[in-house]
């Protein structure tokens, strides 16, 4: 049985094409996640919605409890780290997470800057080897095979690899370190183009995307029978 983390980190509560001013990156993780269970009704799903309720900024106290040893940590330092260890939690448990978001000012939303933060995690999902300074850090989320879903929504257009705006597309290639960093390297990226033209543009944009997003869940599926076939032979 798969596990999905489904993340959505729009402004916007809405689905685009449903609500007014709705989210175009919550539409695709709507049917991304849909169409998964369509197919694998077996398997469960976590959801948590930052968008709408945001993880807290790291702070002092943070940072102070997540550098001090698992035995050594006082009462108030598990306080200050029982949020992250919840997220942590739901990500280690993940075969598959999925992450809606927009593309905000060339970078990721702050709320999805802050679940960034709270789950990178020394001891956690990364270990530091303190005897190699040259290359310290140790992935922890490597231990099997998982997939991130990257399903972005943009007001403008070229931000694509190649295109004439990708040189400003901070999005894509930081959640791509961070989640390397940790060890999800398995990524897939699909993206809605040109919200802020309107129009053909977008809506050829939208009904490619949702094709996209239609052959990923088949090809991953697809994936999952196969190495589940193997296993059992």
């Amino acid at each position: 049985m798969t596990h999905i983390l489904h993340i959505d980190a729009s402004a916007r509560p809405g689905i685009a094409g449903t609500d007014n001013h709705g989210s175009h990156s919550r539409h695709l993780t709507y049917q991304f996640v849909s169409q998964w269970q369509s197919g694998r009704p077996q398997d469960t799903v976590t959801y948590r919605d930052i968008g709408q309720n945001p993880p807290s900024i790291i702070n002092h106290d943070w940072i102070a409890s997540a550098f001090t040893p698992e035995l050594s940590l006082e009462p108030w330092m598990k306080d200050a780290l029982a949020e992250s260890n919840q997220l942590v939690d739901e990500l280690i448990a993940a075969d598959i997470v999925v992450i809606g978001t927009p593309l905000y000012n060339f970078g990721m939303p702050a709320a999805l800057k802050a679940w960034i933060d709270q789950v990178v995690r020394a001891g956690r999902t990364v270990d530091i080897d303190e005897s190699n300074p040259t290359d310290p850090f140790i992935p922890k989320l490597d231990d099997r095979p998982r997939h991130a879903i990257i399903l972005t929504a943009r007001g403008g257009i070229g931000f694509d690899p190649g295109g004439e705006m990708a040189h400003m597309n901070h999005l894509e290639p930081n959640l791509a370190t961070a989640l390397g960093f940790i060890g999800i390297t398995r990524l897939h990226y699909i993206a809605i183009e040109g919200q802020e033209v309107g129009g053909e543009v977008l809506e050829t944009s939208v009904v490619e995307a949702l094709g996209k997003v239609e052959a990923l869940v088949a090809d991953l599926q697809e994936v999952l029978m196969q190495e589940a076939v193997a296993e059992s032979a």
